[in-house]
């Protein structure tokens, strides 16, 4: 049996948007920029992004407050966690966690809720399709299969979103981070290789515009 979400309302999720904002420039990054991509009205969202370090959470938060909440877009926030860490954390679930469990039969439970939730507008999954941590500036995205899963078994509008986040320090001993956002259209049309495929073009071109500024072979 998986663990439900009890998520944040839309009032503590601006509350909570706007400190996060502040903490982040006053304390944590040099810069936050962000290159957004276009934002449908009257749907969910998937979010998905690059899973680099431990804050990513608290990342992609920033950016959905940002893009989607701050235009009134958004309402609820929900996020896929391991069923062990909600269950030594249990207000990961006040956060908007539900649980997953990777290799149990509830993984399917775990899918199906979360199609269930993305059938309403206004609501928002933040996914890591990797599964596991790595750098940044990796050229290639390796996906795990659970999007693919999900997707499918939603029934209303959903637009798919993916942010290569890459963090930088140039001229600063405090990092910048760079959202560069892609629209991945919506689950009526998804195809997972393609999907794949445009993510990985979208990042390899992030990494060349933010990291590295002389031509080089591909």
């Amino acid at each position: 049996m998986i663990i439900k979400s009890k998520p944040l309302s839309l009032f503590w999720l601006k509350v909570g948007g706007y400190c996060l904002t502040i903490i982040f420039r006053i304390f944590f990054f040099n810069k936050l920029i962000i290159k957004p991509a276009d934002i449908k009205s009257g749907h969910s969202y998937i979010l998905s992004i690059n899973h680099f370090s431990f804050g990513d959470g608290f990342l992609g938060f920033y950016l959905a407050y940002q893009v989607l909440i701050k235009q009134g877009k958004m309402k609820r926030l929900y996020i896929m966690s391991l069923k062990k860490q909600m269950e030594m954390k249990w207000w990961l679930r006040h956060l908007g966690s539900f649980s997953i469990e990777p290799g149990k039969y509830s993984v399917k439970e775990s899918m199906a809720y979360a199609a269930e939730i993305l059938n309403e507008p206004g609501n928002l999954l933040l996914f890591f399709p990797q599964g596991n941590l790595e750098s940044c500036h990796i050229r290639t995205i390796e996906f795990q299969d659970g999007i693919s899963e999900i997707v499918p078994q939603i029934k209303g509008n959903c637009q798919l979103l993916w942010s290569s986040n890459i963090a930088e320090y140039f001229e600063s001993i405090k990092p910048s981070v760079y959202f560069n956002m892609l629209d991945c259209g919506t689950a009526k049309d998804f195809d997972f290789d393609r999907f794949k495929q445009e993510i990985n073009l979208h990042h390899k071109e992030s990494l060349k515009k933010n990291v590295r500024f002389t031509k080089e072979k591909d």
